[in-house]
């Protein structure tokens, strides 16, 4: 009954499943492969009744992604990887470029003809946050939570990355500087202050690797755990009547600071026979130069002691069902824009996903409420619905 059941569902999807295969050309020590992507959706937002403001914009259909991705290697030393988002790129410019999804996504060479460490150099996501380095198209979300979104540190720059791994690649060390202005270092020009920010990350599997999934699609048999410590660190001293450039600062102006920030972080994943489960936890330090700065909240230096605190966590658990081509998800998350205001955000979410030809055609929706909100950052909205389709070329 279930054998015929599940041919039958099969049956049914058969005709809309896509064939999908990426285009590989090869001359040589010299190959290069092309892919990419389209993902659209549409969003419906339940606004509060006693909203002063009730704009309901956000109810719309949208495209999140028209992605290109080109990928090269020359012999066993070097490999380079461009990917860019036509999506964005026509919605938006590159200064006010949703850091969560940018139109530049990668534009690096990395050499690997040293044996003691790889080298990668221009532009892409820094080594900081599984969540953050958990390509999209593998999550059966539509966003990621609030606190790796890109608004509390940046998900990518440009700059230098060294990395090695060991044991078989159990073992991942990731040590790296960049421009600290995260994708706005696409403008050009670092801030006046022309500092640096300096990123590193340790990671460890058991029993053997684990690449950056949050998802158990294999249903491995022996349970497989990894976990991060991350951290990252700045120091930008702005001379006097200069201010960082547009949007550099993030939603909540705590992205960049003119004094030191530290944030520093741990991640932990685990697969099993198609469970699977994630947590992570961030806290940012700031310590901005100027004792009457904004970040302050109108507290004298006596009570601040020269520093504010934000951060936060959030929890996922998935099950993929083979039987029934489908992901299911829950998460949590809850984020604290500054200790020295009362409050703190808490948001659920849900995400369902069906697989039309595994994750290179997939039907995702997403679900989430907003438990508790602070005074910092007040929304208009409850609750989010977002249902759409990603289909793959690769």
């Amino acid at each position: 009954m279930k054998t015929g059941f599940y041919s039958l569902i099969v049956l049914l999807f058969s005709f809309i499943q896509p064939v999908t295969a990426q285009i590989s050309f090869t001359n040589g020590k010299h190959s290069l492969e092309i892919s990419g992507g389209i993902s659209a959706y549409y969003n419906h937002r339940l606004i509060k009744p006693d909203a002063t403001n009730q704009n309901m914009n956000k109810n719309r259909f949208g495209l999140r992604d028209a992605q290109l991705q080109i990928e090269g290697r020359y012999g066993q030393m070097w490999e380079y990887e461009l990917q860019v988002d036509f999506a964005d790129f026509a919605s938006s410019s590159v200064g006010e470029a949703d850091p969560e999804n940018p139109g530049l996504m990668d534009a690096y060479v990395l050499f690997k003809g040293l044996k003691f460490v790889d080298i990668q150099f221009g532009y892409g996501k820094t080594p900081y946050s599984r969540s953050s380095l958990v390509p999209f198209i593998y999550s059966p979300y539509w966003q990621r939570a609030e606190i790796v979104r890109g608004n509390v540190f940046s998900r990518r720059d440009v700059g230098i990355t060294l990395s090695k791994s060991f044991w078989k690649q159990r073992i991942g060390v990731y040590a790296g500087a960049y421009n600290g202005t995260g994708e706005i270092s696409l403008r050009g020009d670092n801030d006046a202050s022309g500092a640096l920010e300096y990123i590193g990350r340790v990671e460890f599997a058991f029993p053997q690797r684990m690449r950056y999934r949050d998802i158990d699609e294999r249903h491995v048999h022996i349970p497989l755990f990894a976990i991060g410590l991350n951290g990252r660190f700045t120091e930008r001293k702005l001379p006097a009547g200069a201010t960082f450039p547009a949007y550099s600062t993030g939603e909540y102006g705590i992205k960049l600071i003119d004094g030191r920030r530290f944030v520093y972080g741990l991640d932990a994943v685990f697969m099993y026979k198609g469970f699977s489960g994630s947590f992570e936890i961030h806290q940012l330090r700031g310590e901005p130069r100027n004792p009457g700065s904004l970040l302050f909240q109108g507290y004298s230096e006596a009570e601040t002691k020269g520093y504010f605190l934000a951060g936060g966590y959030v929890a996922q658990l998935n099950y993929f069902s083979r039987f029934l081509q489908s992901i299911f998800s829950v998460r949590y998350e809850q984020l604290d824009l500054n200790d020295l205001v009362n409050g703190r955000s808490e948001r659920f979410s849900c995400a369902y996903a069906f697989q039309l030809k595994r994750f290179n055609s997939m039907l995702k929706f997403q679900y989430t409420k907003i438990i508790k909100e602070e005074s910092i950052d007040p929304l208009r909205w409850t609750d989010q619905f977002r249902i759409g389709w990603q289909y793959l070329f690769k």
